[in-house]
């Protein structure tokens, strides 16, 4: 049975979860550009920097400069990435550029310790007061759990104890949870079932899909989670993204590209389609090398009109 909703939100993560993974050297000049850019498509919601140490993601080094210079329209939230408390005081340094912070940890032991070299424990505990300081600025709090649908070191991740940590979030103060596909491991199938029960379970915060699309199902497992109800999406321009750990996973959904299907399936994102395309063409030629995202080369659908 579907429970596909008429309207969706899609938060933009490639100024973040897409630039930290590209070898070439991308310009604050560039970033903020690009960033403005994707801030006129009609995108509500866009992840723009994180707050990690900067050897570890020299490419986002610059991000508290980004959000100094960014500008766009004053609907647009604009996110942030907070690994710890040090993060989060690096941060607050510059609290009025940003509307939202968020905060992660694996579902999988192996994954955590190889991301972050903590265990769920550790990350969990800390997230607890990162939670409780990010409220207490007044600002929006999302939590995401990598690996939600498996894991390339450990394989099958039990769904259960996804969503009790989901469950733990929520009770440290988050009001947006995000489920991330972070190595591509989801099908439509499990992604369906695992949908239909998050939301279910959590019934008083957001609940967002984050599919990658390592193995080319990225699009049909965003299509799988509408038709459970899930109405929070995130996505990348042109593909971009993946995940540091391991090597070979690649990019996000390409936000034009999941635009495009909802549009045609009649589900409001509230985006427009042709500007995203730009947007993920100007990103194109930043990089200098073409990207995957399908409609950078087709474009938009484009119905005959029916003359008689």
């Amino acid at each position: 049975m579907s429970h596909r909703p008429s309207a969706v939100h899609i938060r933009e993560v490639g100024p973040r979860d897409g630039f930290q993974n590209e070898p070439e050297h991308i310009s604050t000049e560039d970033k903020v550009r690009l960033i403005n850019e994707l801030g006129r498509t009609g995108l509500e919601r866009i992840e723009v920097a994180s707050f990690v140490r900067p050897d570890l993601i020299p490419q986002l080094s610059d991000g508290a400069e980004v959000l100094r210079r960014v500008d766009v329209p004053d609907d647009v939230k604009l996110m942030v990435l907070i690994p710890n408390n040090k993060g989060l005081d690096n941060a607050l340094k510059v609290r009025e550029t940003f509307h939202e912070a968020a905060i992660f940890v694996s579902a999988s032991e192996t994954h955590n310790k190889k991301n972050v070299n903590r265990t769920v424990r550790e990350s969990m505990d800390e997230n607890t007061v990162v939670a409780r300081r990010i409220r207490e600025e007044g600002l929006g709090c999302a939590a995401v759990i990598a690996t939600s649908f498996g894991c390339p070191y450990e394989g099958e991740v039990n769904m259960d104890a996804v969503l009790e940590l989901a469950e733990r979030f929520a009770e440290a103060g988050a009001t947006e949870i995000g489920f991330g596909d972070t190595t591509g491991m989801a099908n439509p199938g499990y992604a369906n079932e695992f949908f239909t029960a998050a939301l279910q379970r959590l019934r008083d915060v957001e609940v967002t899909a984050h599919f990658h699309n390592t193995r080319g199902q990225g699009l049909a497992n965003a299509f799988a989670a509408l038709e459970a109800g899930c109405n929070s999406f995130e996505s990348s321009f042109g593909e971009l993204g993946g995940c540091p750990v391991p090597p070979g996973s690649t990019g996000n959904i390409a936000t034009e590209d999941l635009v495009s299907m909802f549009h045609e399936m009649g589900v409001d994102t509230g985006v427009s389609l042709p500007t995203a395309i730009e947007a993920a063409r100007s990103a194109q030629s930043v990089l200098g090398r073409k990207l995957t995202s399908h409609s950078i080369v087709a474009g938009p659908v484009e119905w005959a009109s029916n003359t008689g």
